[in-house]
């Protein structure tokens, strides 16, 4: 699969980011050559692998389930800038695409 300047635009689109001609180049050159190494390990014949869920073997220890002290939504919120109904309010970020 070939990416195109173009696809690496769209695709800075969405994320919101905008990019100079020289790193779109490089991002474009970069995103082709990791797809270029994920068709490789697509041929790769792993018929007789076993599935893992990690190459390394992994144990999490459990702890026991404890109730600690925390403070009270109240106080939480004493010393927030902005807050309603309970909650922190913040800046909206994300434009309305409607």
């Amino acid at each position: 699969m070939k990416i195109s300047k173009k696809d690496v635009l769209n695709t800075a689109e969405l994320a919101r980011l905008e990019f100079d001609d020289e790193t779109l180049s490089k991002f474009t050159r970069q995103l082709g050559d990791i797809l270029v190494h994920i068709e490789d390990l697509a041929e790769l014949d792993t018929e007789n692998v076993e599935p893992t869920s990690h190459v390394l073997e992994l144990s999490i220890p459990f702890r026991k389930d404890r109730v600690n002290q925390t403070i009270t939504t109240e106080e939480a919120l004493s010393n927030a800038p902005s807050k309603e109904d309970g909650f922190f309010t913040v800046p909206k970020v994300i434009e309305d695409q409607s």
